[in-house]
């Protein structure tokens, strides 16, 4: 009896067979989960003091509380821990090797670091999933590579072709309520810039209706039907033609929209693969004025260009510029259209005259256009009339423009004097150029 007693410290004597106050039992702190390892040592409670007559203790804490101590910093608890700093690699590199380590022999810990991982996945930036606007052409003349085409497509045609077919991504992605976003339509009537307000889908109308005059000369159905009574010209002038069908589809649909400009599109891309090479030389008339059916295509991927860059604004939506090979034909049609817009500003009054009328056929006075950057050139401007001759040695002025900066100025969105031009030689030479470029621009 005194034998157990003096075991369990318990009794009217201790352990050390001194005699003291009974001490309270000591009951054991919970236990972890086995998956959870060894824990973290918690606070004891304080020692109760000896008596005076019993000797002090001369061990250090007690051997269970130091392995704990020693196993805390890579204990399974601490580095359960640290797997989403490990996940997110916010670890130091102490800290991933030992979390590295503990992953290769608990099975727990593996599971829950690939689930962490997945989630870090997750919050990357989403890659953009627009299409390359230029991934068409490369497939196409991949295809065409191994493949010609039986009935190839006019060079004329092919930025035309292009530019309907960037157009279309761009409506493809939008949505129904952004068709009725409001788009500014602007240009330069001659003497002021001036604009319109209107929709994103009557600005596809617009577009449907000046492709139908060239759709009309090359003998497909015009969307207008007979239009002899908008004008002088038998088909109706551009803005005539606007208007009138925007007055037939106010209440269409923007899906019936586009799919009537898209489906006209596709037939003036057949009809031109398929007419005979005479047909590139046909009139079609804009108006006062006309154009052959090579340069209205080029024209109409102008216009399709520039609009669709009117929409994309509205829309808040990414678009480019054309290829540097098709900006480069949208150029020179400009450059080429630059000596009859001259000569059309002086016969209204808005230029002043020529110094000197030059004979057709005659050299006469020109101006050097330098259109620097991608799609850019050389050309030289006859001044005194379209028809004179303009051989090295006749320069009276020299501009300098970006391509950018002169497309937009020949559709009306820059004013001529507040062109970013390099310039040098006649002022009024300069100064009649420009203004004929943005003259070029219409609605």
């Amino acid at each position: 009896m005194s034998e157990e007693f003096g075991r369990g410290g318990a009794g009217p004597q201790g352990g050390n067979g001194a005699s003291g106050p009974p001490k309270p039992p000591r009951i054991p702190l919970p236990r972890s989960a086995a998956e959870d390892g060894p824990r973290w040592p918690e606070a004891a409670p304080a020692p109760a003091p000896a008596p005076a007559s019993s000797p002090a203790p001369a061990s250090s804490p007690a051997p269970e509380m130091a392995l704990t101590s020693e196993m805390a910093p890579t204990s399974h608890k601490v580095l359960k821990s640290l797997l989403g700093a490990w996940a997110l690699a916010a670890c130091s590199p102490e800290e991933t090797a030992a979390v590295e380590a503990h992953l290769t022999d608990c099975a727990t810990c593996a599971d829950e670091a690939v689930r962490l991982r997945e989630a870090v996945a997750l919050l990357h930036p989403e890659d953009n999933l627009d299409l390359d606007p230029r991934l068409r052409s490369r497939v196409l003349a991949s295809c065409l590579g191994r493949r010609p085409a039986r009935v190839p497509l006019p060079a004329w045609a092919a930025p035309y072709d292009a530019e309907t077919a960037r157009l279309d991504a761009l409506l493809h992605d939008i949505g129904e309520a952004e068709w009725q976003a409001p788009v500014r339509l602007r240009w330069f009537d001659g003497e002021r810039p001036v604009g319109r307000d209107t929709t994103v889908a009557a600005v596809i109308g617009h577009l449907t209706a000046v492709d139908g005059l060239v759709a009309r000369t090359l003998g497909l159905p015009d969307p207008l039907g007979d239009p002899g009574d908008l004008g002088d010209n038998p088909t109706g002038s551009p803005t005539a033609r606007t208007e009138a069908l925007w007055a037939a589809r106010s209440a269409t649909p923007p899906a019936a929209v586009r799919a009537e400009w898209r489906e006209q599109g596709r037939a003036l891309i057949r009809g031109a693969s398929f007419a005979e090479e005479s047909a590139a030389e046909l009139a079609v008339p804009y108006g006062p004025s006309a154009l052959p059916v090579r340069e209205a295509f080029l024209d109409r991927a102008f216009e399709c260009w520039i609009h669709a860059e009117d929409i994309a604004d509205a829309v808040d939506y990414p678009y480019h510029p054309p290829s540097p090979g098709h900006l480069h034909e949208l150029v020179g049609l400009a450059a080429r259209m630059l000596p009859s817009a001259i000569a059309s500003r002086r016969r209204s009054g808005l230029a002043p005259p020529a110094h000197a009328l030059a004979v057709a056929g005659a050299p006469g006075r020109s101006l050097h256009l330098e259109v620097e950057g991608s799609g850019g050139g050389h050309w030289r401007i006859a001044l005194d009339s379209p028809a004179a001759t303009v051989p090295p040695g006749t320069e009276v002025a020299h501009v300098a423009l970006d391509a950018m900066e002169f497309c937009r100025l020949a559709a009306g969105h820059v004013h001529p004097e507040d062109a970013a031009a390099g310039q040098s030689g006649d002022r009024e030479a300069i100064l009649d150029a420009l203004y004929a470029t943005a003259s070029l621009s219409r609605m």
